[in-house]
């Protein structure tokens, strides 16, 4: 799916069916090449990476973490929550199917629900292109397009395919990508069929602009002409996609399937070595938690990737696990944890008072919830960069206090002076820390929140503190515990707090309209920069941006993310991008929960691995691979489904 980051700056030369108004220029090959003085200066590689070092060189066979011998075949197959009434998801319309991008290709390569390669953080490997060529100043970039390339139906994957995508996803797509990308890009130029020129805006930053043009999801034009489909509409039919999997089955709510293209074109790429194993993914929907879990345990579906602390801890003692048919596994997850928690709806007026938000704040009480509800196994997160180099701590010295004084009037004196805002601490013995309860109470004092007769806080005009909590009902009923007790605190302080419990369709439309006070939702961690950090953290989209929950709009971060994006080394990013975990922790838009540094996984025994995991992605639909004796045994034992 297209990254969060176009309406290009665009000049027409020839008229196109689809009436976009993007450049197809036609060129010679002479031209294309140019003079022997312009070859010196032009870059050409297999990859792409903003500072040049790729680990893998052009010749290689495969990406070092997979099994390049891994057998083809069998299913996998997981469970998520819900509902999902459209198989098109990037629309604000209707509630998209589960790995519904999973058909689509770019010219950079990704994975099955994973970065590829997944070893290696900001390198991105040609897969519908054979190379792509750069100036040294990234002032654009050529695509030369691999002429095998070909979608599901046959047709081949063209350049005016690419073209075709980008504009469509600038007039139809997610309205914060068109707005951030469309800055950046000034021209597209098809210069035959296999040859695509993009030429970026020379007023903004050279970061992150190449990957994003090569990360664009690449949709059939001939599909979207013949059709007449829009890329802002809710439907189940789908353009044909160049990948390795193509839909098998859909039933409404109830079950999706993807089945391994047999004529896939990319089979026997590097890039594609020891990986999309499977010949099926099933993705099974249940309404709620409970009854995913016991379905896991009938054999209806075969993984899962644990995410409730009460079923790991409690829940997997059930004889298949006793006797070996069921994996409980545990490993290691290298990637920084997503920046998940309680957030603030900052457009709602009474949460623009920051004595507000720490007030509510103070009613979280992990220890308590982590010991209670969730059996000891979490760490209380701080970060958005958790446990990577580019956390912040301490207060700022060396280069990064050097970089925030250099920002002036926009870096409140507290930020130099004060350690990195940490999350406060709780006594787990009780519910209630009254410590912690006193410090709220006294700051809503202070916010001009009294305490009336009947307990109940209003301001001047008699008006209640009152706060909305918006909760998925088909979610964990551990969450839901966890939310329960943080609003029973809320409302020990005085404060009318609401849980509303919705289903799944209700609160996607609810959370697209930011119809809520507070809801359990995640940003996403940064260990590089890009147009991306714009789109997630910056002002301009924040009224609307679906990755910007919280409505965050700080002058300041928008002027990190503008210098990171500016910076030459990377030691002058890393410098910038701590500097912006410490602003957005003291903006304060968010209630840090808790994380796992390690995957609970459980499986049926039919699936191998390979040995070391890396360390950005777990990769079960990507790189593990089916065993077929052991899925034979298991269903001779009457073990599955």
């Amino acid at each position: 799916m297209t990254k969060p980051l176009s309406q290009a700056k665009t000049r027409t030369t020839e008229t196109t069916g689809w009436g976009y108004g993007i450049a197809l220029v036609i060129f010679g090959a002479a031209l294309v090449l140019g003079t022997a003085a312009r070859a010196e200066e032009t870059i050409k590689s297999h990859g792409y990476s903003f500072f040049g070092d790729l680990k893998y060189g052009p010749d290689y066979t495969h990406f070092d973490y997979v099994n390049p011998d891994a057998p083809k075949g069998g299913e996998i197959s997981i469970a998520t929550l819900g509902t999902f009434d459209s198989m098109n998801p990037y629309t604000r319309k209707g509630r998209g199917g589960a790995l519904s991008t999973v058909m689509y290709e770019s010219l950079l390569g990704e994975g099955v629900n994973a970065q590829a390669p997944a070893d290696m953080y900001a390198e991105y490997y040609c897969l519908l292109c054979e190379s792509l060529e750069y100036d040294e100043g990234k002032n654009w970039v050529i695509f030369n397009m691999r002429p095998e390339a070909r979608f599901s139906d046959g047709t081949p994957v063209t350049a005016h395919d690419v073209a075709f995508s980008q504009q469509l996803i600038l007039d139809q797509g997610l309205q914060s990508y068109a707005d951030a990308v469309s800055k950046r890009i000034d021209n597209i130029e098809v210069i035959d069929d296999h040859t695509i020129k993009y030429t970026f805006n020379p007023e903004v930053s050279r970061r992150s602009l190449i990957e994003v043009v090569g990360g664009m999801s690449v949709w059939s034009k001939k599909w979207y002409e013949e059709t007449g489909a829009r890329l802002d509409e809710s439907r189940l039919d789908i353009s044909p996609g160049s990948g390795a999997y193509m839909v098998d089955e859909i039933d409404v709510n109830r079950r999706i399937v993807y089945k391994r293209n047999p004529e896939y074109w990319g089979n026997d790429l590097p890039f594609n070595a020891g990986r999309n194993n499977f010949d099926k993914i099933r993705i099974e929907y249940f309404g709620d938690e409970n009854s995913a879990f016991e379905a896991f345990k009938a054999g209806e579906y075969t993984f899962r990737n644990e995410g409730n602390s009460k079923q790991w801890a409690t829940a997997y003692d059930f004889p298949k696990v006793k006797n070996g048919y069921v994996v409980k596994d545990e490993i290691p997850d290298g990637a920084p944890p997503t920046p998940a928690g309680i957030i603030f709806n900052l457009g709602r007026e009474v949460l623009k008072d920051r004595r507000v938000r720490e007030a509510v704040a103070l009613g979280f009480n992990f220890e308590w919830t982590n010991e209670s509800l969730q059996y000891g196994l979490f760490k209380q997160r701080a970060s958005f960069n958790q446990d990577t180099p580019l956390m912040a701590t301490g207060t700022p010295e060396g280069a990064e206090l050097a970089f925030l004084q250099s920002l002036g009037d926009l870096v409140p004196p507290e930020i130099l002076s004060e350690e990195v805002r940490v999350p406060h601490t709780s006594g787990a013995n009780r519910l209630l820390d009254r410590r912690n309860a006193r410090a709220a109470m006294k700051l809503l004092d202070d916010a001009g929140w009294a305490v009336g007769s009947d307990g109940m806080r209003r301001n001047d005009a008699g008006e209640p503190l009152r706060l909305t909590f918006l909760l998925n009902s088909a979610g964990s009923a551990t969450l839901s515990a966890v939310v329960e007790n943080f609003m029973s605190n809320l409302t020990s302080m005085g404060i009318e707090a609401v849980l509303e419990r919705v289903d799944a369709s209700q609160y996607t439309l609810r959370e697209r309209d930011r119809d809520y006070d507070m809801v359990y939702d995640s940003y996403i961690p940064f260990l590089s920069t890009g147009g991306g950090l714009q789109q997630v953290y910056g002002s301009e989209a924040a009224s609307y941006s679906l990755f910007n929950p919280a409505g965050l709009a700080s002058p300041l971060v928008d002027e990190i993310i503008e210098a990171s994006q500016r910076a030459v080394t990377k030691e002058e990013t890393d410098t910038t991008l701590i500097a912006l975990d410490r602003a957005l922790r003291h903006e304060f838009f968010m209630i840090p929960t808790w994380y796992n540094d390690v995957h609970w996984t459980a499986y049926y025994d039919q699936y191998e691995r390979p040995e070391t995991i890396p360390p950005y992605a777990l990769g079960y639909m990507d790189f593990w691979w089916y065993n077929a004796d052991n899925g034979a045994a298991l269903r001779a034992a009457g073990a599955l489904r």
